[in-house]
């Protein structure tokens, strides 16, 4: 099975997905590391579901499999505590994975044995499946570094975080028409669709998302502490919320140093920011904006301007931090709901924001211009960073 065939990708996915549990006991597994964040069993076992649920009852007719479990993993079913309660024992839900897995794969592997089912046509059923797991991996991985951010030991910073004045390293797009969205793409959502053309002014965007160093210089002056960057809403949330990415930390000599997933480690001033909410992109965006110049009008990015800078190439794909956007996650004109169970009109109602572009960690599955991904103004547990835009040259 070729690992560029999506069934291969499911396949690799299935199996990354388990390996992330193996080297942990029981309760690590079933233990939730922060507030937003699910314990590791339930992402796991909610792949399974929507796995299993989507071949076996929405197109083979088939609910049994999932009928049984249903409440313990659909969002919403149950409160989340009482979902993580009712999980089944770690090694009781992975042999009840594996058993479900190999014949999902089998099924899927000879779809001339399965009904008629427009899903199947152009393997959109394995790419939805794909897609959903391969979010689920990344919300897996997430709760990892929550993991790490609460049980890091002590570390003292090899070489200090500089802060860096911010530069106009910008490239242009001009105004003009532009394609939005999938189009005549198997794997598109129904959040991806109908293709749009829209009319953009001209605008400057940054070449590369916002940097640690640039972070830095934004804490240094202040960013933090000075309420004039904030809206009230973001303004409110700070007063909760430590003032620094999520997963930055200070050593016994003040430097700053960040903990992912393999532990603490020095921040490099060159790459790009990660964990900060929608809330603290916006305070950036404004403080940028003061500093004048050519850093004039500094505005987070339209999420339709970030995808015509890179259908145009006027950007170069980067997929290290998916990257916040201005607007709020909603539908396009004219969308049709489709019949994803995490899809139609109730993905809108979250008051989220749009984040794009992939982080370190995204799979194939996601890796494509028109994906939305999206989340509350006030969460920073995902690889999420930023990047701003600016009016034209001499405007």
């Amino acid at each position: 099975m070729s690992p560029t065939h999506p069934l291969g990708q499911l396949s690799a996915l299935q199996q990354m997905m388990a390996q992330l549990l193996e080297p942990l006991s029981d309760s690590e597994c079933r233990h939730s590391p922060a507030p937003e964040v699910a314990p590791l069993l339930w992402y796991y076992g909610r792949a399974v579901y929507l796995e299993t649920y989507l071949l076996r009852d929405r197109v083979q007719g088939e609910p049994d499999m999932t009928d049984r479990v249903a409440d313990i993993f659909t969002t919403g079913a149950l409160s989340p505590e009482s979902q993580w309660q009712r999980l089944p024992p770690k090694e009781h839900l992975l042999s009840w994975a594996a058993t479900l897995q190999d014949e999902n794969l089998m099924r899927l592997a000879n779809p001339d044995k399965l009904p008629p089912h427009e899903w199947l046509d152009d393997n959109r059923l394995i790419w939805l499946i794909n897609q959903h797991r391969a979010i689920l991996y990344e919300q897996m991985l997430q709760a990892l570094v929550e993991r790490r951010l609460a049980h890091a030991a002590p570390y003292r910073a090899n070489q200090r975080l500089i802060a860096q004045a911010p530069t106009d390293d910008l490239v242009g797009v001009s105004q003009g028409h532009y394609r939005i969205g999938a189009k005549d793409d198997p794997a598109a959502r129904d959040n991806e669709l109908p293709t749009q053309v829209v009319n953009l002014s001209n605008f400057r965007i940054q070449r590369h998302p916002v940097s640690n160093a640039d972070w830095l210089a934004f804490m240094e002056t202040d960013g933090y502490g000075s309420q004039t960057f904030w809206d009230e809403a973001g303004w409110t949330w700070l007063q909760t919320h430590p003032p620094h990415p999520h997963h930055w930390r200070r050593d016994d000599q003040g430097a700053w140093y960040g903990i992912g997933l393999n532990g603490p480690a020095d921040l490099p001033p060159s790459d790009p920011v990660m964990g900060i909410a929608y809330h603290e992109a916006q305070a950036y965006a404004r403080w940028i904006s003061t500093l004048g110049g050519k850093l004039s009008g500094a505005v987070l990015q339209h999420e339709y301007q970030w995808e015509a800078a890179m259908r145009t190439q006027a950007l170069e794909p980067s997929g290290r931090v998916w990257e916040w956007c201005a607007n709020r996650f909603a539908p396009y004109s004219e969308f049709q709901p489709g019949a994803d169970p995490e899809g139609g009109e109730q993905q809108f109602t979250l008051e989220h924001f749009v984040l794009r572009g992939g982080c370190l960690h995204s799979q194939a599955a996601l890796r494509r211009i028109s994906f939305r991904q999206h989340a509350a103004p006030g969460s920073r547990t995902g690889f999420s960073g930023t990047r701003l835009v600016f009016p034209p040259e001499g405007a």
